[in-house]
C-alpha cells in the first residue's frame, strides 16, 4: 500500500478514534472517494492499535492507579478497609465491556462486512448525532465518573453495540450514554477514552492474530507503518478533546455530524452512482 494513503488511513483513526464523530464510518469513506482499494478490517484494526497505544500513554495515571487499586484490594478485604475507587472502576470498565466483546465476536463471525454502506453511515452519523446533542443540553451535568454505577456501566456497555455499526461513533455513544446520566463532559469523555482500552484491544487480538497466521509480511510492514503514525495523531485528538470539553460543549462536534450525514444521505438518495454500494 502507497505511504500516502497508509498516512491518511492514519490520519483519519488517529483524528476521528475519540472525537465523536466515528472514526469507523471515516474509514469505510476514504476508499470510496479516493478510488483506492478498501483498505479491509485488517488495516482499520492497525490503525486502531497505534491509538490504544496513544489513549494508554494520555491516561497512564489511570491505569496505574486502577492496577495498584487491584494490587491492595487483596490486603483491604481481608482487613476490612474501605476499597478504593480506582478498583470499583475497574469493575465497571469490565461490566462495560462485556456486551461489545460478546457482540463483537458474533458480529465478526457472521456479518464481517455488513452495514458499510453509505445509507446505513448517513442516517448513523445524523441520527446518533442529534441523540448526542439532547444528551448533552437535556441532562445536568453534577456526576463524575465515580458516581456511575454498576447499572449504568453496564447501559454505556450495552450503548456501545451500537458503535460496531459504521458512522455510530463508539466515542459518541459511550458518551452520550453517560451524559444522559448526567456525567459531567469530562469525566463522560475520560469514562469513554478508558473503555477503549479493553475493546480495541480486544479487537486488536483478534484481527492480529488472522494478520499473523497471513503470513503476509508486506501487510504487517503496512500495518505497523500506519498503526505508528496513527498514534500520533490520537495523541494530539485526546489531548485536544480533554481541553475543549473543560470549556466548552460537544454542539460543534454534533453540526459536524449533522452536516457529514445529511451529505452522505444526499448522495445515497440522489446521486448514488457516485457511491455506487
Amino acid at each position: 500500500m502507497p505511504l500516502f494513503q497508509l498516512f491518511v488511513l492514519a490520519a483519519v483513526q488517529g483524528i476521528t478514534e475519540f472525537l465523536p464523530v466515528s472514526s469507523s464510518g471515516h474509514l469505510v469513506m476514504v476508499p470510496q472517494f479516493t478510488n483506492w482499494p478498501d483498505q479491509g478490517l485488517l488495516m482499520d484494526v492497525a490503525v486502531h492499535v497505534g491509538t490504544l497505544l496513544a489513549v494508554m500513554l494520555y491516561f497512564y495515571q489511570d491505569i496505574a492507579a486502577m492496577t495498584g487499586a487491584m494490587f491492595r484490594s487483596f490486603k483491604q478485604i481481608s482487613t476490612r478497609r474501605r476499597l478504593d475507587p480506582e478498583f470499583w472502576l475497574v469493575w465497571k470498565l469490565v461490566i462495560a465491556t462485556l456486551p461489545v466483546v460478546i457482540a463483537g465476536y458474533l458480529m465478526n463471525t457472521y456479518f464481517e462486512n455488513a452495514f458499510r454502506s453509505v445509507e446505513v453511515i448517513g442516517w448513523t452519523t445524523l441520527g446518533f448525532g442529534i441523540l448526542l446533542f439532547l444528551a448533552d443540553k437535556l441532562n445536568m451535568t453534577i456526576r463524575s465518573v465515580d458516581h456511575i454505577t454498576f447499572l449504568g456501566a453496564f447501559v454505556i456497555g450495552l450503548s456501545q453495540i451500537l458503535a460496531l455499526i459504521p458512522g455510530t461513533s463508539r466515542a459518541g455513544i459511550t458518551m452520550t450514554a453517560a451524559r444522559f446520566q448526567g456525567v459531567e463532559r469530562q469525566d463522560a469523555a475520560r469514562f469513554s477514552l478508558l473503555l477503549s482500552i479493553p475493546v480495541i484491544a480486544a479487537a486488536g487480538v483478534l484481527k492480529g492474530l488472522e494478520l499473523y497466521k497471513s503470513g503476509n509480511d508486506v501487510l504487517l510492514r503496512d500495518a505497523l507503518t500506519a498503526g505508528a503514525m496513527s498514534f500520533g495523531f490520537a495523541l494530539v485528538a485526546i489531548a485536544f478533546l480533554m481541553v475543549w470539553l473543560k470549556r466548552a460543549s460537544f454542539t460543534p462536534f454534533v453540526i459536524y455530524r449533522v452536516i457529514l450525514g445529511a451529505f452522505l444521505l444526499s448522495i445515497a438518495y440522489k446521486f448514488p452512482e457516485i457511491w455506487p454500494l
